[in-house]
């Protein structure tokens, strides 16, 4: 018996993970290795440097690749940075045969045609998502599938990059020597992890607080309604205790990661830890609640930009989930209470282990890793294009079937248009 396998490449500002897994027969995702290395050459979600993003790269594959025996050759890549825009426009095409049922070719070529939008040089589109059709100036339908009509219009959400930032991590990706068999937006992709299917009918903003950005994606209606990109994350919280505490970089991160919490009023003044002196110099005390109020500060600063793109959306109280907030920075305590707090908006922090098989390592269910997940997940959503196994053991490869799912087809050839025959 052959299983699919699908590999997701996260590419982010501290770390770049690779993730190899597939769905068991219950439905839940089994990671089956995962490999992560320091990310050297990105900044704020953009490749910088591409050999040392090439060497990260193979560095997390290597592991991934030693743990789970299974030799890689596809990857479905994650793309973030200040660079994302999205925009709304809305699309039409007149059927000639009126005796026919709308089908899937009709909305195929309605949402193909978006791909051929005039962009501004050196952007092009990564993905389009239909909000709702409208067949014969009859609106707020979600699936025209079956209906008769002459006219087919669809509004649609449609998510822009830059043309370089594409191109070089495509470059990367293929300078270790892997084929990228998708593009997916990673708060996309963190949605897919995290997000209960409810959440997204109800209305819920999912907040990704990386290292180098942080992503947010609105959800309503079971539909994508508006994204966003912060160019602050976990990064700049690290240096602002570095310079608030007189420290190492190394020592600010980890003073963060272990004693970090976004409410100083949930430390006492007499708490303190001592960071050890560099060579014969003494200890350094730092008080808690010193170290709370330098990240509440920054913290707070992070979500009045998050309230400022919920209210732009136009879903500001339209949002019964509230905020999902994932990602490394989701991670410091009392993070939960700050957000309720600032934004009178239910919250929780969301973990991907909700579709996780039992069998995965437990450090995957962090929700730093939720994005690895989540491209792990939407790739085996477009099973044509997977790698198969035998349950012998025996490897096997299969190309790229030419399908690339409902919504991304026209993205690669694009992408392989652009970078004429020298990448190949």
């Amino acid at each position: 018996m052959e299983q699919k396998i699908a590999v997701g490449l996260d590419i982010g500002t501290t770390k770049i993970t690779v993730m190899i897994g597939r769905k068991t027969e219950h439905g839940k995702i089994e990671i089956l290795g995962m490999g992560k290395a320091p990310s050297a050459g990105v900044m704020r979600g953009i490749v910088a440097n591409i050999e040392k993003t090439t060497h990260s790269i193979e560095q997390a594959l290597n592991e991934a690749v030693s743990k789970s025996g299974i030799d890689v050759k596809q990857v479905n890549v994650g793309i973030a940075g200040q660079h994302i825009k999205s925009l709304q426009h809305r699309g039409q095409i007149v059927r000639e045969d009126l005796e026919s049922e709308i089908g899937e070719s009709d909305i195929k070529v309605l949402t193909d045609n978006m791909y051929k939008l005039v962009m501004v040089p050196g952007e092009e589109i990564i993905h389009v998502f239909p909000q709702e059709y409208i067949v014969d100036k009859e609106d707020g339908i979600h699936d025209p599938k079956g209906m008769v009509g002459v006219q087919l219009e669809a509004n649609f959400h449609i998510i822009t990059g830059q043309t370089a930032a594409v191109k070089n991590i495509k470059k990367c990706v293929n300078k270790a020597n892997l084929a990228m068999t998708d593009l997916t937006l990673e708060p996309i992709a963190s949605a897919e992890a995290v997000l209960d299917p409810e959440e997204i009918e109800a209305g819920v903003a999912l907040v990704d607080i990386g290292g180098g950005t942080t992503d947010i994606a609105i959800f309503k209606d079971g539909i994508i309604r508006h994204t966003a990109v912060i160019p602050f994350g976990g990064n700049v919280i690290t240096n602002d205790i570095k310079e608030g505490c007189n420290i190492l970089e190394k020592q600010a991160e980890l003073l963060k990661i272990k004693f970090g919490s976004a409410l100083s009023s949930q430390n006492k003044e007499n708490e303190i830890v001592s960071i050890p002196g560099l060579r014969g110099r003494d200890p350094k005390e730092i008080s808690l609640k010193m170290l709370a109020s330098i990240i509440q500060a920054r913290m707070e600063e992070i979500i009045e930009l998050v309230v400022h793109e919920v209210r732009n959306s136009g879903y500001q109280n339209k949002l019964i989930g509230g905020i999902v907030m994932t990602g490394g920075g989701s991670q410091l305590k009392h993070i939960s209470q700050l957000v309720e707090f600032h934004t009178t908006m239910q919250s929780r922090v969301g973990y991907p282990n909700e579709h996780l098989a039992s069998t995965s390592p437990i450090d995957v269910s962090s929700p730093m890793y939720a994005t690895g997940v989540g491209l792990v997940m939407k790739a085996l959503e477009n099973e044509e294009d997977l790698e198969t196994i035998s349950s012998g053991g025996n490897k096997k490869k299969i190309g790229k079937s030419g399908g690339l799912g409902e919504f991304f087809g026209g993205l690669l050839d694009k992408i392989d248009d652009f970078l004429g025959n020298d990448m190949k």
